[in-house]
This record gives structure tokens, sequence and C-alpha cells, in this order.
């Protein structure tokens, strides 16, 4: 089945606002084997959007678009598909008084400018939001159809789940089944990743490849097609095993599974607690650790200790090795590991300390110098990075490398790191 995507929004279009709902959109369709024909954005406007659903329309089957369903005079995306179409725009009684309900389980005053988000086109079939206030809703033209939700990303992403995938597959059946899966890896290159698998015989295992590059991590896509679903199954499973055979080391999750995820398995599977002693990462570790469900049952405390003075009092680290070997450096990050273990009582210490940028580097410490160590109490390890990204990146990038240590200690032990 081939899709198209329309994103509409002058905040799109002006570059205020990014548009993450079309990568959503599209990496829950691709491993449906569903083709994506084009993407556009368009801004408010009547005649652009006519526009857009008419190119998208000749060359899809169905088209998905996102937003100006809300209640601002700005917000023309129902309008203006009626009028394409020549229909009627009707009040939806059940939808508004959802609206008024939800409005006023927020306390929000009500004002007769949200009645907007309860007309739909005639004939068309109502998409429940179970986040937010606006509903979305589907036409069929031509035996085409166009699903429409609202542009803020967390409604839009629920409604593609719960309401837009379903509708599709109920629309348009396909007679092969799609097995996918998804292998993420960390600190291997795209280009050296693609060089690992130029062996593997992908085309004879019945099975296409793809790489896409989601900083900080790499993601491999196999997907087969067959008329059995265990044998689409059969198809990717061999072809993961060559990948895996050749990419082991690199690889550290799969699926939708997170890295922060694994690692908090882990943990809680061995029954394991940790502390974060956090310089240039500024608590992001901690917050990636904190958003997976559970983390209070192994997830102590976590320090920033972004200055010198904090890394003294709160880690008991002394002066004189941060005046001698600088707080960027081995010595104050197996300390800084060790002291936040030891304070907080805890099976595990992980400190961080580095350069984000873009100022604060010398020669023998270049932005991106980053020193992440890990401590048990028997032993304390730190590795030594050289980043080269922005503040941004080398933030992010820390953090990966950060429980990437973490995740290879909790698998291996120590013998990773031999």
């Amino acid at each position: 089945m081939k899709i198209g995507i329309l994103t509409i929004g002058n905040e799109l279009t002006s570059g205020k606002i990014q548009d993450t709902n079309t990568s959503f959109i599209a990496r829950n369709l691709y491993p449906l084997g569903w083709q994506i024909v084009a993407m556009l954005s368009l801004g408010d406007d009547d005649q652009a959007i006519k526009d857009g659903l008419d190119f998208l329309l000749a060359r899809a089957d169905g088209v998905i678009v996102t937003g100006g369903l809300g209640p601002t005079v700005d917000d023309m995306t129902a309008a203006a598909i009626a009028k394409a179409f020549d229909l009627r725009l009707t009040t939806d009684e059940v939808v508004l008084r959802h609206i008024k309900e939800r409005m006023a389980g927020h306390n929000f005053p009500w004002t007769e400018n949200n009645a907007k988000q309860a007309l739909f086109p005639e004939g068309a079939e109502r998409i429940a939001n179970r986040v937010g206030v606006a509903w979305g809703f589907s036409l069929k033209i031509n035996g085409k159809i166009i699903a429409v939700m609202p542009g803020v990303p967390k409604e839009a992403e629920d409604m593609l789940v719960e309401g837009v995938l379903p509708l599709f597959r109920r629309e348009f059946s396909d007679p092969d089944q799609v097995a996918t899966r998804i292998i993420k890896l960390a600190g291997a290159s795209e280009s050296a990743v693609d060089h690992s698998l130029r062996d593997v015989p992908f085309g004879d295992l019945g099975v296409t490849v793809g790489s896409y590059p989601r900083f900080p991590e790499l993601q491999i896509v196999l997907t087969a097609r067959d008329a059995q679903r265990e044998k689409a199954l059969a198809k990717v499973a061999r072809a993961e095993g060559e990948v895996v055979k050749r990419l082991s080391p690199y690889i550290f999750a799969y699926d939708e599974d997170t890295l922060e995820g694994v690692v908090a398995a882990l943990l809680l599977g061995r029954n394991l607690t940790l502390a974060l002693a956090e310089s240039c990462t500024g608590g992001l570790i901690a917050h990636r650790l904190t958003d997976v469900a559970g983390s209070s049952a192994f997830f102590e405390r976590g320090l920033i200790t972004y200055s010198n003075a904090s890394k003294e009092e709160l880690l008991l680290i002394p002066p004189e090795i941060i005046k001698k070997h600088g707080a960027v450096s081995k010595e104050t990050a197996v300390l800084m590991a060790e002291g936040v273990r030891k304070t907080a009582r805890t099976s595990l210490g992980l400190s961080v300390t580095g350069i984000a940028g873009p100022s604060g580097g010398t020669a023998e410490k270049p932005v991106g110098t980053v020193f992440i160590a890990l401590a048990d109490g028997a032993r304390t390890v730190c590795r030594h990075f050289s980043f080269n990204w922005n503040r941004q990146r080398n933030k992010v990038i820390s953090s990966q490398w950060a429980l990437v240590l973490l995740k290879n200690y909790l698998t291996d032990g120590w013998d990773h790191e031999q």
C-alpha cells in the first residue's frame, strides 16, 4: 500500500516548530511494508491544502494528515478538506460534549470557538483522541482514505497507533504478512556497519535491509514478506543471525527496547542499585534512567556535581586531586564514581566528567574530552572519550556511552573491559 503524509501549520513552514510527526508516522508504517510515496508540509491555507491533497491522492492509496484541528482562526484543516471535496461541515454533539467535559476536567474556561473542534465534513468517520481535546476523522474519497489527526505530537502518536493504523488495515487488506526486526547499535559508524554486512546475501534470504542513523544510535531494520507469517519471521531470523554474527559487540537493544530500558531490566534482574555523579551531562543520565517505570527499585540518587566545590563537598574528592589533574580527568572521574557509590551505599557508582563546549577546551583537553567511570566496590574502570559534536550532542553521546559501559558490565562483568 502507498501512503502520503501531509503536515499542516504555519508554525512548520516558518520553522518555528520542528515536524516530528512525519518521522514518527514513517517509522510506524515502514515495518508494515507500506510505501511512503511523498511527504509534504504546508501552511494554513485552503488552496494549498487542496493542492497538497490532490498531489498525494494522485500517487497514494491513502493520506495521513496532521495539524490544524484546534480552536483558533488559523486552524482550518477540517474546513479546507470539506471545501476541497464540496462537503458540508456538521457538528457532532457527542464530540462536542466530550470537549466540554475534557476542558471542565482541566479547569479550562469554555469559549465558543472550542465548538469548532466538533465540526467534521459530512460522511467522515471519527477518530477518538484519548490524550487531548480535538478528535480526528477519516474520509473515503474515490476508494482512497484520508485520515486526519491533530498536530500535537503526543496526540498524533497515540491516534496513529490506536485509530489510524487499524483503519488502514481494515480498508486495505494485504495478502502478505510482514515481519520486521530492528537492531540497535552504539559505537559503530554507518559506513563501518555497511562494510561489515557487505557479504550477507540479504536478497537471497528474502529480506530487505535498511540502515538508519538516529543519534546517538544506529538502527538496522530487517523486513521480510510472505503469505505465511511464520515464513516471514524465519527469513528475518536468518538475516538477524548474520547481522549478530558480525556486529554483536555493538548491539545493545532490539525493536522498541531502549538502552536505558535494557540497563534497568539488568539492574532489576540482578537486584543491584545505582548512584550517579554527573558533571558535563547535567543530569541527563538520571533523566533517561528515571524515564523507565519502576526505576525507584534500583536508582538511589543522582548528583549533579558541576562545580569543583560540589565534587569536593558531596563526593569527598581531595582538592589537591582536582588541582593536580583537573576536574576533567581520569583521576577525578574515578573518585566521583567511588565517592557517590560510598555515600549512597549502592552496588554501583557511575560518573561522567567532561568538556561539552563550545568553550573550555585546551590543547591537552580539547572540547569533547569526556571521562566515564564505573565502580562496584571491588574495582573501578574509567574510559576516556574524545567527541567532536556540538554541546548538546556531546552531552547526549556522553550519556549514551555511560549507559553502554554500564550495560556491558551488567552483561559480561569486567571481562568486557579487558
